[in-house]
């Protein structure tokens, strides 16, 4: 088995499309290229508003995390980071990876003066639930609600 020590964190670049599409297609089953496209190609348009960080073994991609940062959402004046996406190769798995993503992350936020995390996961996928409570998350006291709206609204 590979020991964290041996991956190195950077952040992402262009070149890395190709490797953070196909790891997350082995977790999802699916091609999720337009996503990870755009959301790199806006995160190096604007370093400020985006954090992106690869672990890599050589030159060899092996994982990766995007967080957007939002200020004033809700009312809030602080700045938080939205963690958008986090991966490892599934290939790699044990290697401590997703500790050193998420250590990797949350030293960026400090150096931007962001104190707060929020992210959210499909209540099914459990895998990415314990991972996140690993990680120090918790239930936030907000309710995400949602509505289909193909139907007119009923008054």
């Amino acid at each position: 088995m590979n020991t964290s020590a041996e991956y190195n964190l950077r952040p992402l670049t262009p070149d890395d499309l190709d490797a953070v599409v196909a790891i997350d297609r082995k977790h999802s089953g699916e091609s999720r290229r337009g996503f990870y496209e755009k959301r790199l190609e806006r995160a190096l348009g604007n370093p400020k508003g985006f954090i992106y960080v690869g672990v890599c073994q050589g030159d060899v991609l092996a994982g990766f995390v995007f967080a957007r940062l939002l200020g004033g959402e809700f009312g809030r004046e602080d700045a938080v980071a939205a963690l958008d996406a986090i991966g490892v190769d599934p290939d790699r798995k044990g290697a401590g990876l997703g500790r050193r993503l998420m250590a990797g992350l949350e030293d960026v936020m400090r150096k931007k003066g962001v104190k707060e995390l929020q992210t959210q996961a499909n209540w099914t996928n459990q895998g990415l639930l314990r991972f996140l409570g690993a990680a120090g998350f918790q239930t936030a006291p907000r309710i995400v609600l949602e509505r289909d709206v193909s139907e007119p609204f009923a008054e």
